[in-house]
């Protein structure tokens, strides 16, 4: 039997989303304040885990389906959970008999509230709690990171790791706050990688290369996350065009571990940008 590729399957889920021009990553989930939960938790999914479910509400797996006396409805298929688990391996740079601790990505199934029967759903209100503006949260991080932002007119925005400077045209230039908002997180998300911060960023990174796309995915899912935070409407974005969707179905059917660095990086810089120390995420 063949063995399961983890990341492949994931991949081939976020590619088949992109074919069907959808942006996982622009959907009105987040992986900070509801969207796709953990029904025996109650914790939210993973970034990853939210763009891979794609519904809001609360999974199960089969086993707690049962324990809760429900049923999973004859015919309905399960979609995938994705999770990191440390697992001993045989160190092979030692001299020595030693084992190492290394990261593995494992997998399990689950199902939505909605294909079983017999189950109260934990959350009786789809009301999203009110959120931080995005003048808040862009104004704290910079000061409590002093990353300087500047406007100018001009049509280039982009984040200088050796300023430690965000550079931005006038907020009258463009054509929408979303706009506006998507492009300044987008750049918040790079100024993480600095090796002041998260050191993320590598210096040999250069247009078209694996780092540099790595680096591109992470900021676009930090901003989609951060714009869905603030409860900004993205619907109808301007990135949501059929170039911008073949770029990214070509580079991710080049590399199959992308989107899952990619959306761990941007977990992580999203947490670093609204300072949560905590990881609050199955």
């Amino acid at each position: 039997m063949e063995k399961f590729d983890i990341y492949n399957a994931v991949t081939e889920r976020i590619i088949s989303q992109l074919e069907k021009g959808i942006i996982p990553w622009q959907k009105p989930w987040t992986g900070i304040q509801g969207g796709a939960i953990s029904g025996a938790t109650g914790k939210p999914y993973s970034l990853l885990n939210q763009m891979l479910l794609g519904k809001a509400g609360e999974y199960f797996t089969y086993n707690q389906v049962l324990a809760q006396g429900g049923a999973v409805r004859k015919g309905e298929k399960a979609q995938i959970v994705v999770f990191w688990k440390q697992v001993k391996v045989e160190d092979t740079q030692s001299d020595e008999a030693k084992e190492k601790l290394i990261p593995m990505l494992r997998y399990y199934n689950v199902f939505h509230i909605d294909q079983c029967d017999g189950l109260t759903p934990r959350q009786t209100s789809t009301e999203r709690p009110a959120s931080p503006v995005a003048e808040q949260i862009i104004s704290e991080y910079s000061n409590r990171e002093k990353v300087e932002i500047r406007h100018q007119r001009g049509d280039e925005a982009y984040y200088s790791p050796a300023r430690d400077c965000i550079m931005l045209p006038l907020t009258e230039q463009f054509c929408s706050n979303a706009e506006y908002y998507s492009t300044i997180f987008h750049e918040m998300a790079h100024s993480t990688g600095h090796q002041s911060r998260l050191n993320r960023l590598k210096a040999t990174a250069h247009f078209g290369s694996a780092d540099y796309s790595k680096e591109e995915l992470t900021a676009e899912i930090s901003a989609a996350a951060l714009l869905n935070y603030t409860g900004i409407e993205t619907k109808g974005s301007f990135r949501n065009n059929a170039a911008y969707i073949q770029n990214w179905l070509s580079v991710l059917k080049n590399d199959r571990r992308l989107i899952v660095t990619a959306s761990g990086a941007a977990a992580k810089a999203v947490d670093y940008i609204l300072d949560k120390g905590v990881n609050c995420y199955e």
